[in-house]
């Protein structure tokens, strides 16, 4: 336009216009005049217009009808020259735009009528082209007239303007809906109010279009109605019209102009009313034509398709679906059903062919199909429209191969025949070769049960190049080669398929790069508007779900069509190019459907590429089901036809390029695979490598297949899982082609990379990957069951391959990949398979450990600990192989990587000490080579909380009974761990507390309780006390070697390190380890067996104190007991202060007197030497004399008084090496803590108590007496009594009458118990030796000790007097009845078999000689009453009775005493108790205390001058007068000590005296004496003794009172009658004696007699005067006159 508009161009203009009016004006000056003046008066015009206005160009246009006129008259003239000459003016006009709307009407008009005339037909459509496209003033009818003067000019005879009119409608058509669209975008910007319309039911309803927009809307309209056959509204005078040429405009249209029947109600109005119907209208000949069916039938004549409408329409149809889908969505539901019924068998070929290029359009159209699929498939009640196509597309394949092709429409029912009517390609079906040049070639082709379809190049892979749709200038139908539709609808197919899923992968990844992007930006913090990003992701998220579900919708609607098709297409395939294709859209469907995550679809395409890969009918159970699954009816509806699912068939012609075995339980035969076996497999292994990420749960149809192909194949694994092509194991029967033989390292290399690329697959697929690996193998292990043939081992290698790859994030696959190979593959019966998981695990493992971890394992604990877990759990296998390789893994884990385990040390160490008993020799001494590897180098690098566990191993090999010497090391490996414990004490100590502190942390964080061993004690020493638990276990091992070799580490390693103990963990040593561990050995050795054990192992003799479990026991008992004694001796200073001491002592206590009441006397011996042990501890001193504690240890120090040592008792109360005195050295400052006195006392009474106990029931007799009746032996019942002494010391203060008591019974039966003849001759002296035994020893000393105590005591002690002479004066008794012990018989002592010890007989049990301990316990006794007479309590108590009570036994027996040597002590023992006793009673005498003790003595006087026992026969007379001496110095002791104290005596005591100094004074004798023994057997001095006594008694001087007259009365009575007595018997004998002589001793008896009373008279002569003044018949004072005297002295026998 600038150029036009410029001053040069309308200057030349005017120029122009003037010279063409000149020469208008000189052409008609001669014919035409009117025209001339016309012109003329034109020039004139223009000049005027020139000179006048500034604006030249604007005032022609106003001025343009008159400019315009001569050359309108000028055409009017019809001359040609003219015309053409007027015509070029008029164009040049127009093209400067200076043509009004009037003028260009006028135009027009002068333009029809040259057109009705038939003149300048070619200038003229030129000149209404220039018309309409220079400018916009045509309008309305002026453009209508324009256009119908076009189309009239089209239908004229001459064939260039007939073809030129054609281009000019097109353009024209153009040109109208151009300048709408130009319109429309000069008002764009104003926003117009609608009108509304009533329903836009009245079609004349444009009065709201602008011009432009009307007149496009009256042509199109018009266009319709031509079509349809029907008269034009608006293009008035049309007289002839052509349906195709309308076709054809309506669909430039449509095709060029879709925004405006978009934009534009009116338009769109059009779409549905006119077009629509006008299409379905037209549609329907093609509808109802059916292919070969009789005419006849019909009574209508069917009208057929007419090629060049029908193809024409389906253009239309095209482009209605592709611009107006939107706005035509119900009809373009119907054209879409139409073109799916055009592909039916009985249509035309030639329909069917256009119909299927149609489609192939659509199915380049992704985004079409797109809607579609939502506007009906996603619709309720709707047809399924984008399943209906694709399905009709499979069926048609299919239908092309069940029905043979024919080239041309046959009317014939018979089509069998057709094959040779076709085009070009009409060789036999199943040829498929063509002679080329003598070569042959094979065409690509499908052959499917022998029909053979070649495959044609249709049309450039994604663009749909239809053949004859473009044909518009035929009318008849074309000849279809065969295979062209086969070709289009594999076309269809394939770009289908590449649509859709290009489309879909690309939004889906755009979706996803924005989630991601809002993600982001959602959670980054400096978000200010956050409700408004909120807003926006949720937005997202909506978009992103609709548009999911649309993409599901359309996969779900055409997968079944598709894999129908693909499936069989894939199996006719014969050429690889289009195998090729075909696997490639299964392998992107594939793909896609698992991105969306559309399971079955996924593992339908999966299965139909794994069928692929696999023989024909190859039993493959994982494809075989899931395909049933898919495809339960096996075929689908298309359309209400019924489509069978065409299995594959075998006989397609491949090449063979491997045979081999099929991987079964019980192989059948061989298998074949085809080179396209190979190439689906190639596709497979593909298919996993790229898109592996979205296979999921198909993992397992993948490498199910891959594992079957691969043992046909013959690849076995090798290491580290990479397979390799194997040896021959399966013998001939795999056959190779060097075509696969080159390919199999392909094969192997890709299969490998396939797993090395599973380290770029997210976490999820590698888990579906691992858990499918898995299941195959599971598979393989239950094929391998009960058969030793080769397993399939591709599982586990892969699982291995996988492993090794992903390493770097080996934590979220250990897990299940460790958790199959450990449960099942290890578990596996077939040992191969066994073997394969076990080194796949171990190498696992290695490989881990050795991994360069981010961050490195030794700040990833949980990592490590994860990688060993396996290793660990690889113990609770019984197989001995797999626990074979476990330990060497061990090892060399512990030789490679023992630096740096770290945490990892609980779970080696825990594989070690899961090595059972029963496990084998081998497999046990390994893991303690592991184990004494561990304790000699790596102690020092593991983590400190990991000692303990090796503490646990240790001693679990100790227990072992496999191997003693085993168990011994062990013991020896647990004495090296405590030295390091102690060497490194502090360093341990430090880190155990951190440790302890950290997970004290996390527990209270947690809110639970920190669990572990021996809590609350610090962990260090919790260390040492499983130390300690464990060799406690071992001391109770069964076998005798190990707990001896247990104990003593034990005590040797408390003794030697129990310092570094905490006061407080001392607790738990003593409850937890010391007494669990008597507890356990005191029930052992209660419950042993006592049968004999024969021999130790070998050739090994026992000892037979060692003979039997029972006493094997017994040694450790003694061994455990004595250790604990020591303890509590040795660490008492750090024991006492302990809250719970007291109890700790009981519990001591207890097992002291349960092993002390053991019927063993090794154990009972020991459990004293313990308590002796325990009480050898002084209590701790005053605060007042307490020396300082050392520096080193603050402690409470006892103290020690010197050794000391009681009679009886040789060994010191104190060990010399005690801590307590090597403390006591140490000069120190702090004062140490008091040990409460009471709590001291509470402890010895306790213990005294036990003592009791133990005395009670170790001497209580037995009930029953057998041969195995148990008798406490005499050392121990010695060892017992010598307890007391020492325990005494610290009791005395308490000890009352009741403890006195105790202890005399227990005193009593201990000495009462007897002694085994076996033992007799170690224990007692000879016979004749009267020495005491060390038991009855200790009875004295307990006594004497208690004695000198109450003797220093308080006075509230010495009540306990009495009881001790009690205690004692039962002992006396002993000398004459030894004492009873139960039931038991006893033999004298003379009487034991000393000579017949036999090991068998049965015990016999001597009695003891007790004569020497009675003996001894008298003078005890009499020393005791010497110094305690006087005391209150042992007058009160009547002690002296008692002691005469006791004695009264032997002085009765006198010569029947067991020992003569007893009653000569008694006597002198009385004596001495006498002179001191009878003035303590005579003092008494009021009290009436010793009232009962004068019958008693006199009694005893009695018996013993009198005895009844008769001196035995060899008695000497020397002995005899020995023996009289005595009896006289018992007559003496009354005269001075009785007599003379009458006064203070009973008188029936002097009277019973009296009486027996009468029976005394009369000699008397034994019979029993020989003659001339009887002068000195006669008891002369005896006898004169006693009348000597009573004559003494008889005289008295002075008598100051009436009582004291008594005695002499009563003594000159008792002679009177003596005397009278003697002198009858004398008159009698000598009367009967006749001449004899009478005996000299009663003649000299006579005498004294007689002088006796002589003096007697004497006396009463004196004294009479004095007497008078005492009333009574008969007084005489006791007074000794000297006559009285002399004769007593002066007198003899």
């Amino acid at each position: 336009m600038s150029g036009t508009n410029s001053p040069e161009a309308v200057k030349k203009l005017l120029e122009n216009m003037q010279s063409d009016l000149r020469a208008l004006s000189l052409e008609c000056k001669k014919k035409f005049p009117p025209v001339k003046e016309a012109a003329e008066s034109g020039i004139i015009k223009v000049k005027t217009i020139a000179a006048r206005s500034t604006e030249v160009l604007t005032a022609l246009k106003e001025n343009s009808s008159e400019v315009v006129q001569p050359f309108l008259m000028g055409c009017g003239t019809k001359e040609p020259k003219i015309t053409q000459l007027c015509l070029a003016a008029i164009q040049r006009l127009m093209s400067h735009e200076v043509v009004s709307e009037t003028a260009a009407g006028n135009i027009i008009n002068m333009l029809w009528q040259l057109m009705e005339n038939s003149l300048e037909e070619l200038k003229l459509l030129q000149t209404v082209l220039v018309l309409l496209t220079t400018n916009t003033v045509v309008h309305d009818e002026a453009l209508s007239k324009a256009i119908v003067l076009c189309f009239r000019l089209h239908f004229t005879k001459d064939n260039i303007t007939n073809n030129t009119a054609a281009a000019t409608v097109r353009q024209v058509v153009t040109v109208v809906f151009e300048r709408m669209v130009a319109e429309d975008e000069r008002h764009k910007d104003v926003v117009e109010q609608p009108v509304l319309v009533q329903g836009n039911s009245n079609r004349r309803s444009v009065s709201t279009l602008k011009p432009c927009a009307k007149d496009a809307y009256m042509l199109f309209q018009d266009l319709c109605q031509l079509v349809n056959a029907d008269a034009p509204y608006w293009l008035v005078g049309m007289t002839e019209m052509t349906r195709t040429f309308g076709l054809e405009l309506l669909e430039s249209v449509l095709n060029d102009f879709p925004q405006v029947f978009l934009q534009h109600q009116e338009f769109s109005f059009l779409l549905k009313e006119r077009v629509c119907p006008l299409v379905i209208k037209l549609f329907s000949p093609n509808i109802k034509f059916r292919q070969g069916s009789c005419t006849s039938s019909s009574p209508a004549p069917v009208e057929k398709p007419y090629f060049p409408i029908c193809m024409r329409l389906l253009r239309v149809v095209s482009v209605l679906i592709k611009q107006f889908y939107s706005l035509l969505v119900t009809e373009c539901e119907i054209f879409l059903s139409l073109l799916v019924k055009f592909l039916d068998a009985d249509k035309p070929q030639w329909l069917r062919a256009v119909a299927v290029e149609s489609i192939h359009r659509l199915c380049v159209q992704p985004q079409l199909l797109r809607s579609f699929c939502q506007s009906y498939d996603m619709k309720q009640h709707s047809t399924k429209v984008f399943r209906d196509i694709v399905n009709a597309l499979g069926s048609f394949i299919q239908s092309l191969f069940l029905v043979p092709t024919t080239g041309t429409p046959s009317t014939t029912t018979n089509q069998a025949g057709n094959n040779n009517s076709g085009g070009p390609a009409s060789a036999p079906a199943n040829s498929g070769m063509l002679g080329m040049g003598g070569g042959v070639t094979v065409l690509p082709a499908f052959e499917y049960r022998g029909t053979w379809i070649p495959i044609l190049t249709v049309t450039v892979q994604g663009s749909a190049k239809a053949t004859y749709l473009e044909m518009l200038d035929k009318v008849e139908p074309p000849t279809i080669p065969e295979g062209y539709a086969m070709s289009v609808a594999f076309h269809c197919l394939l770009d289908l398929v590449r649509g859709i899923t290009t489309m879909i992968e690309g939004e889906l990844g755009q979706v996803e790069t924005e989630s991601q992007t809002t993600t982001e930006t959602a959670s980054s913090p400096a978000q200010s508007l956050e409700q408004q990003d909120f807003q926006s992701v949720s937005d997202q998220m909506d978009k992103e779900t609709v548009s999911r579900a649309v993409w599901e919708e359309m996969v779900n609607a055409c997968w079944c069509g598709l894999l129908a098709a693909l499936s069989l297409l894939l199996d006719a395939s014969t050429d690889e190019a289009a195998t090729e294709n075909i696997l490639k859209a299964e392998l992107t469907m594939a793909a896609l459907c698992g991105r969306l995550g559309l399971v079955t679809s996924r593992d339908a395409f999966i299965t139909a590429i794994c069928k692929g890969s696999l023989p024909p009918h190859y039993a493959l159970t994982v494809l075989n089901t899931t395909t049933a699954a898919t495809f339960s009816s096996k075929s689908y509806s298309i359309q209400g036809q019924n489509v069978q699912m065409i299995s594959p068939s075998s006989e397609s012609h491949q090449q063979v390029v491997a045979v081999g075995q099929p991987l079964a339980v019980q192989p059948q035969g061989t298998v074949m695979l085809t080179s396209k076996n190979i190439q689906c497999m190639r596709t497979l292994l593909n298919l996993a490598h790229c898109h592996g990420a979205v296979l999921g749960t198909s993992w397992q149809l993948v490498l199910a297949t891959l594992q079957h192909l691969v043992w046909i194949l013959g690849l076995k694994p090798g290491s580290g899982g990479a397979l390799k092509p194997g040896r021959a194991v399966e013998g001939p029967s795999t056959v190779l082609t060097t075509a696969v033989m080159t390919d199999l390292p392909v094969i192997s290399n890709i299969l490998s990379r396939l797993f090395e690329s599973s380290q770029y697959l997210d976490d999820v697929s590698l888990h579906h990957l691992i858990n499918a690996l898995c299941s195959l193998s599971l598979e393989a292990m239950d094929m391998a069951y009960g058969n030793n043939k080769e397993p399939s081992l591709f599982a586990v290698a892969k699982l291995l391959e996988t492993g090794l790859v992903n390493m770097h994030r080996i934590e979220i696959l250990w897990r299940p990949l460790t958790g199959h190979l450990l449960e099942k593959v290890c578990q596996h019966p077939n040992s191969r398979m066994r073997e394969w998981g076990a080194e796949a695990l171990t190498s696992l493992i290695k490989a881990g450990l050795t991994f360069n971890h981010d961050p490195p394992l030794s700040q990833n604990q949980r990592l490590q600990l994860l990688l060993l877990n396996p290793l660990k759990e690889l113990s609770s296998i019984i197989h001995p192989d797999i626990r074979l390789k476990q330990l060497e893994c061990v090892l060399q884990i512990l030789q490679s990587q023992g630096d740096s385990l770290g945490p990892g040390w609980p779970l080696v160490l825990g594989v070690m000490g899961a090595i059972r008993n029963d496990q084998g020799e081998s497999l046990i001494r390994t893991a303690f080579q592991c184990l004494q590897l561990v304790v000699t180098d790596f102690l020092p690098t593991m983590p400190c909380t990991c000692l303990q566990i090796v503490v646990d191993v240790a001693g679990s090999f100790g227990l072992h009974n496999q191997e003693l010497n085993i168990s011994l090391t062990s013991i020896g490996l647990l004495w090296n761990i405590s030295d390091y414990f102690f060497q490194r004490g502090e360093t341990i100590e430090k880190e155990l507390n951190r440790e302890e502190a950290a997970q004290q942390k996390q527990a209270e964080e947690k809110g639970v309780v920190l669990n572990r061993p021996f809590h609350p004690a610090p962990p260090f020493d919790c260390l040492w006390l499983c130390l300690y638990a464990k060799l406690g276990e071992l001391c109770v091992d069964p076998r005798p070697a190990v707990r001896k070799s247990a104990g003593q580490t034990l005590f040797s390693t408390i003794g030697a390190h129990g310092t570094l103990l905490q006061h407080s963990t001392w607790h738990t040593v003593i409850w937890k380890v010391l007494f669990h561990l008597l507890d356990r050995v005191r029930e052992a050795s209660t419950t042993a067996d006592k049968e004999k054990i024969e021999s130790g192992g070998g050739n090994i003799l026992i000892h037979h104190s060692r003979d039997t479990a029972e006493k094997q026991w017994a040694e450790t008992w003694v061994l455990t007991l004595a250790g604990v004694a020591r303890i509590f001796n040795t660490r008492r200073y750090l024991l006492q202060p302990l809250g719970d001491f007291p109890k700790a002592w009981d519990v001591l206590l207890d097992h002291i007197q349960s092993a002390a009441l053991s019927k063993n006397n090794e154990v009972s011996l020991a459990a004293l030497k313990s308590f002796q042990e325990i009480l050898q501890i002084v209590s701790p001193m005053r605060d007042s004399d307490k020396p300082e504690t050392p520096p080193a240890v603050n402690v409470p120090v006892p103290v020690l008084i010197g050794p000391m040592s009681t009679p009886g008792l040789s060994r010191p109360f104190m060990r010399t090496d005690s801590i307590g005195e090597r403390l006591a050295r140490y000069p120190g400052s702090e004062p140490s803590i008091v040990t409460d006195e009471i709590e001291d006392l509470n402890l010895w009474w306790a213990a005294w108590n036990t003592w009791y106990r133990i005395g009670s029931e170790s001497t209580k007799p037995p009930l029953t007496c057998d041969k195995l009746t148990f008798i406490p032996s005499q050392p121990f019942l010695t060892a017992l009594i010598q307890i007391f002494p020492a325990l005494y010391q610290h009791i005395k203060t308490g000890f009352s009458m009741d403890d006195l008591q105790k202890l005399g019974i227990i005193l009593h039966s201990a000495v009462s118990v007897p002694i085994s003849s076996d033992a007799s001759p170690f224990i007692l002296p000879s016979y004749t030796e009267a020495v005491l035994t060390s038991l009855q020893e200790a009875v004295l000393t307990a006594l004497d000790v208690l004695q000198k105590a109450i003797c220093i005591g308080p006075e509230n002690m010495q009540i306990m007097y009495p009881a001790i002479f009690d205690q004692l004066l039962a002992f006396v008794e002993f000398s004459c009845k030894p004492p009873q012990y139960g039931q038991l018989e006893t033999k004298h002592i003379a009487n034991a078999k000393y000579n017949q010890i036999q090991l068998f007989a049965p015990a016999e049990w001597v009695a003891l000689n007790y004569v020497p301990f009675a003996e001894r316990s008298l003078e005890v006794v009499v020393d005791l009453y010497q110094k305690t007479a006087c005391h209150k309590a042992v007058v009160n108590e009547k002690v002296l009775q008692n002691v005469i009570t006791t004695l009264r036994i032997p002085l009765s027996l006198k010569y029947a005493c067991p020992s003569e040597t007893t009653w000569k002590l008694a006597v002198s023992s009385l004596l001495k108790v006498l002179s001191i006793g009878l003035p303590v009673a005579r003092q008494h005498a009021s009290s009436g205390k010793f009232d009962s003790m004068w019958p008693e003595l006199a009694n005893t006087f009695e018996d013993f001058l009198f005895t009844k026992s008769i001196p035995p026969d060899n008695l000497s007379i020397q002995e005899f007068q020995r023996n009289e001496n005595i009896d006289v110095e018992v007559v003496q002791l009354i005269s001075t000590e009785i007599l003379p104290y009458a006064n203070f005596i009973p008188k029936d005591f002097v009277g019973q005296i009296m009486t027996m100094l009468n029976k005394g004074s009369i000699h008397s004798q034994s019979s029993s004496f020989t003659e001339a023994e009887i002068d000195i057997r006669m008891r002369e001095e005896f006898s004169k003794m006693c009348f000597e006594t009573l004559l003494q008694f008889s005289f008295s001087n002075k008598v100051t009172t009436p009582q004291e007259g008594y005695i002499s009365r009563m003594a000159l009575s008792v002679l009177l009658k003596r005397s009278q007595d003697v002198l009858h018997r004398y008159i009698e004998d000598e009367r009967l004696s006749g001449k004899c002589p009478l005996p000299r001793q009663q003649v000299t008896e006579i005498i004294f007699v007689l002088k006796a009373v002589s003096t007697l008279i004497d006396s009463l002569k004196k004294t009479q005067p004095e007497n008078d003044r005492f009333p009574g018949p008969f007084t005489i004072s006791r007074l000794r006159t000297p006559e009285a005297a002399a004769a007593s002295s002066s007198t003899t026998w």
